[in-house]
């Protein structure tokens, strides 16, 4: 028997600096999409993903929540996990940046990079001093900030360094990467994320510090401990640790280079022109595909944290299913593009697409078999004259959906699917199989028209599964197939092979309708208990608490849980149809948060940027006038009406300084 081909793709490596949301459910998703489409396609697959758990903020996020780095990448990193296992994503290699194992792949492809030379001689890797702008947010020095010092591409404030470094030479690779999307233009895609790549690495490279010697939270570089790996050399590393570099030479072998890596258009120079260079420079193959995929938008701002708009994927899984997640998430956004998220939409697309769409034909086509047929798939006999539409529209859909499927147009590959539903629907509204029951004249045709509603659908289940697993397997078992719809291979599809006499099983409700409204507050309920949790309940039996002593006095222990910052404002504007509201973006130190004021009847929102205020910065979100609001600046309400002052101060205090 000869070998399955292979096929290897990535998901980007999660930074834990937060909980996973939606943006990352929906790539972890279109890999497992992916996945499963190439098994049916003969391939073996290996999926990877991972969490990367080095860097300044991390230290930060860590120091800032009490923890230690350690304590913290271990609870975040356990969330993406486990989240991976609640949605039934079939994760094949899952690396952590902080294991023994990808320590010894960072050093092992760094050590080949520093031992190589470039055509002039020169080494690819020198020491050297950096002074400049830095991101903490997207871990990236600034040559060329904003006016106010913020990083061009997270729009946040940077920080002012100074430090030795090792470097990473590559100026050296411009020509050579040019040379090498010219001669292959499929390496970066979507086309316009090439042109991107082009553009950027047309206008010249710069040289690109690797370590970092300000922090300790990162893998030690070898014979200078002092320094450690900068957190994009370690965690590209990644890809190839999950293969086994430099630890298992046969795997290694057999899976690198990886086939795909899928990415958010965000981090797409990282991977397009760093990780080439360092690949080219330690002398490994590339990978042969980065595809770079837009965002999911919340009211037209790309879901953040900061921001307050991100979404939460288990609560949407809780209400529509997995199934229905995934399909909202692969129709709606046309890969490679940006798309608009919101919760109606996902209750509109259920209702419409599948409780109404594919539940309602399989419903009514299984129903009418245990009706007229006692609940076999019939058989009737050709007659003349006649021609059976279905195949030949089979065998055509079949071409399409591999071609879509294969460029990865999830969206255009579920439209084509959908088409045949609506098909089969407006066959059987045309045939009315109802009517055909009363006159025995007609059963033949009763018959027919009912075994290639049947075929239909069990195409439908075969080609929706890489999408719509598990819905796909209880449409398959309904018909009578046995086993397990992911094990068949597309290649040995053939219309008509539903077996005549065939049990299928009782009709019911495969994606029940849902009320919309209904649907969206569980959805937002949900939402809100997990980011608010409710504390645990005393254990049955237990006696109640005596009622405290009402008293105007607190203790020192409830004052130290309110956290208190020095912020500055970043930006400022009015909340629509809102006359007392400002939303303010605030830098706290550790991030930029949104927070909504009610001091735009005293403040005029340009005049606070760049001002110094008190943020209480451990409050549960709300949402004032449907703003979410993450904090609250602290202000002074001034008799007689009541007028808000902000508290401020005489001397000047750092930004992210702690209030005691």
């Amino acid at each position: 028997m000869e070998p399955k081909p292979k096929f290897y793709l990535t998901t980007p490596i999660y930074y834990v600096n937060a909980r996973p949301h939606i943006g990352h459910t929906y790539t972890t998703i279109v890999a497992d999409t992916i996945a499963r489409y190439k098994r049916m396609r003969g391939f073996e697959v290996v999926l990877c993903t991972g969490t990367d758990e080095h860097g300044q903020k991390i230290e930060r996020s860590a120091k800032a929540a009490g923890k230690t780095p350690e304590q913290l990448t271990d609870e975040i990193s356990a969330e993406y996990r486990a989240l991976w296992q609640q949605l039934d994503i079939g994760i094949d290699r899952f690396v952590r940046t902080t294991e023994d194992r990808h320590e010894h792949s960072v050093r092992n492809l760094m050590l080949k990079a520093r031992d190589a030379r470039g055509p002039d001689g020169q080494p690819y890797i020198y020491k050297g001093t950096y002074e400049g702008q830095y991101c903490v947010h997207d871990e990236m020095y600034v040559d060329e900030p904003l006016p106010g010092g913020l990083c061009p591409e997270c729009k946040r404030p940077t920080e002012r360094i100074g430090e030795e470094n090792y470097y990473f030479r590559l100026s050296a690779f411009q020509q050579r990467l040019l040379d090498y999307y010219a001669e292959h233009p499929e390496f970066v895609q979507p086309e316009s994320r090439r042109n991107e790549v082009i553009s950027f690495v047309s206008g010249g490279l710069r040289d690109l510090s690797i370590s970092r010697t300000s922090i300790k939270w990162g893998i030690p570089w070898p014979d200078d401990p002092k320094h450690v790996f900068y957190v994009w050399y370690d965690a590209l590393t990644t890809y190839m640790t999950a293969v086994g570099y430099g630890d298992d030479e046969l795997q290694w072998e057999k899976w690198w280079p990886a086939d795909l890596h899928l990415i958010g258009k965000e981090i797409l120079r990282f991977h397009a022109v760093y990780w080439p260079a360092f690949l080219m420079a330690a002398g490994e193959p590339l990978p042969r595909q980065v595809f770079a995929h837009g965002w999911w938008l919340f009211d037209s701002e790309k879901m953040s944290k900061s921001r307050g708009n991100i979404a939460l994927p288990l609560p949407i899984a809780e209400v529509v299913g997995i199934d229905g997640l995934r399909y909202f998430l692969l129709r709606e956004m046309v890969f490679g593009q940006d798309g608009n998220f919101g919760y109606e939409g996902v209750v509109n697309r259920y209702n419409s697409d599948l409780a109404n769409g594919l539940g309602n034909l399989a419903s009514r086509t299984l129903a009418m078999i245990h009706r007229y047929c006692d609940g076999r798939i019939p058989s009737y006999e050709q007659t003349s004259g006649y021609h059976d539409e279905f195949p030949d529209i089979s065998w055509r859909t079949r071409d399409v959906l591999f071609v879509q499927y294969d460029s990865y147009s999830f969206s255009s590959a579920l439209e084509t699917i959908w088409r045949v539903i609506s098909g089969v629907d407006k066959y059987i509204t045309h045939w009315k199989p109802w009517v055909l029951a009363e006159d025995p004249a007609q059963r033949n045709q009763l018959n027919r028209v009912l075994y290639w509603a049947a075929e239909a659908l069990r195409f439908v289940a075969l080609f929706s599964y890489p999408v719509i697993p598990h819905a796909a397997q209880r449409l398959w078992t309904l018909l009578g197939q046995s086993g397990h719809v992911g094990d068949q291979r597309f290649d040995q599809w053939q219309a008509g092979m539903l077996a005549p006499g065939t049990q299928t099983g009782d009709s019911e409700a495969i994606f029940p309708r849902l009320e919309k409204s209904e649907a969206i507050e569980r959805i937002e309920n949900m939402e809100n208990e997990m980011r608010n949790p409710t504390p645990a309940a005393p254990a049955a039996g237990a006696a109640p608490a005596a009622p405290a002593a009402v008293s105007d006095k607190i203790g020192i222990e409830d004052f130290a849980r309110v956290e208190m910052r020095v912020g500055e404002v970043k930006s400022a504007e009015r909340v629509p149809n809102a006359d007392k509201l400002l939303k303010l973006m605030v830098d706290i130190g550790t991030e930029t948060r949104q927070i909504v004021a009610g001091i735009a009847e005293v403040y005029e929102a340009e005049k606070l940027i760049g001002r110094k205020v008190i943020v209480v910065v451990n409050l549960a979100p709300r949402k004032l006038r449907g703003v979410e609001s993450n904090g609250m600046i602290v202000a002074a309400s001034v008799p007689p009406d009541g007028k808000p002052v902000l508290a401020a101060f005489l001397e000047d205090v750092p930004v992210g300084a702690r209030l005691k």
